[in-house]
């Protein structure tokens, strides 16, 4: 749902009520990821995805039918799934399953939603839990966990870290306390707690839907490559930051596009930002600059902190000249295996662009957990999110 937060905040303005489907979990090659939803308003405008294509029609039609309903609406829980006896039935033809919860928001009645809303779209880190599975007086009941860790709720005092209800502070602090463990992660994704609030009994599933600030790009190097991949970290979501000790070469005028120039020495600048906890695990940085004044120094700083990826330009004679000077200044062989160096994947890339594209798609194949070979032919999975259990939500434990 909050992956087109920004229209449905919009909606949310208007006092308009809308119906919204979200991708609750997922199984075999389905296309989308739990969180990703497809919304109908009164009027019948549709906006996001559920599949791809593969069943829009058919939830765009379960959430008129929920809209229609009215004020009262029951939510439901819908599983489609890959026909063998007839592929162009209404289902996942890729082969795919995925269950999709079908919910009708009234922006009055739901204060908590139209919150995680508004975080999403102003970037704000926050979490909403809606319940998707469970007792049917249960179904839809949400609520807000913030970053800061404020927010209403219905606990005592100390425990006020949260808006919404689940209807009982037992099960509202279990499930803020899961909410909260999924927010500091960045993830979304379903998590099963007792209906009573405890870790065990009747089964309760939450679907939590976290909005974090964009990850981090640092592109140290303001040459002319630099520029394409500005525009490849832009496309791929990253908040993207250029860093130079050269002010007649780091302007905003030279790159537009990116979000922050900086003129300072790259290790420098990597230091302060360490120290005002802007970097996380999911920060990635780019060293372009292949001067070994410049990157000696950051590279030596930036292997031992916990960074999502870590790559530097160059040939391979300066990439072992570069390791040996490393190994002087006391980094690690565990350390240096982190360095992705010559940066990108093999694609024979010559231009800018070409080399923007190589670095981008080494950067997600390392997050993901992809080997970077082509698929024709593999064996391996196309998708490498980690997969929940495939049974059916709402189906018995095993």
């Amino acid at each position: 749902m909050l992956d087109i937060a920004d229209e449905l905040y919009r909606w949310c303005g208007l006092g308009r009520p809308f119906a919204v489907a979200t991708v609750v979990a997922t199984g075999g090659s389905a296309p989308r990821q739990p969180g990703a939803a497809l919304a109908v308003d009164g009027g019948g405008d549709a906006i996001g995805s559920v599949s791809g294509g593969c069943v829009e029609g058919a939830v765009y039609e379960l959430c008129q039918e929920v809209l229609a309903a009215g004020p009262d609406a029951a939510a439901v829980l819908q599983h489609f799934g890959y026909s063998d006896e007839d592929a162009f039935a209404v289902g996942l033809t890729c082969g795919g399953e995925i269950d999709i919860f079908v919910q009708r928001i009234d922006p009055a009645v739901r204060p908590e939603v139209v919150a995680a809303l508004a975080a999403a779209v102003s970037g704000e880190a926050a979490a909403v839990a809606r319940v998707v599975a469970g007792p049917a007086e249960l179904l839809g009941r949400a609520l807000l966990v913030s970053e800061a860790g404020s927010g209403g709720g219905s606990a005592s005092a100390s425990d006020r870290s949260y808006a919404g209800s689940l209807g009982d502070d037992e099960r509202d602090r279990t499930a803020a306390a899961e909410t909260r463990a999924l927010l500091a992660a960045g993830r979304t994704g379903t998590v099963v707690i007792g209906a009573d609030g405890s870790r065990c009994g009747a089964p309760l599933t939450l679907l939590v839907e976290a909005s974090v600030p964009p990850p981090r790009m640092l592109v140290f190097g303001a040459i002319d490559f630099t520029s394409a991949l500005v525009r490849a970290g832009k496309f791929l979501g990253y908040h993207v930051t250029i860093c130079d000790a050269r002010p007649v070469f780091a302007t905003a005028r030279r790159f537009p596009e990116a979000d922050e120039v900086v003129v300072d020495w790259p290790h420098r600048y990597l230091e302060a930002e360490a120290r005002q906890r802007r970097l996380d695990g999911r920060t990635v940085v780019c060293v372009l600059t292949h001067d070994a004044k410049f990157d000696i120094p950051l590279l030596e700083r930036a292997l031992r902190l916990p960074l999502a990826y870590i790559g530097a330009m160059g040939s391979r004679r300066t990439h072992l000249a570069r390791l040996d000077r490393l190994r002087d200044t006391g980094v690690t062989e565990l350390d240096l295996a982190r360095l992705h160096s010559p940066i990108g994947l093999d694609l024979g890339a010559r231009t800018p662009e070409e080399t923007a594209l190589s670095i981008a798609a080494e950067i997600v194949a390392h997050s993901r957990g992809g080997s970077g070979a082509p698929l024709t032919g593999a064996r391996t999975p196309i998708h490498h999110e980690p997969k929940p259990p495939s049974r059916r939500l709402g189906s018995p434990a095993a």
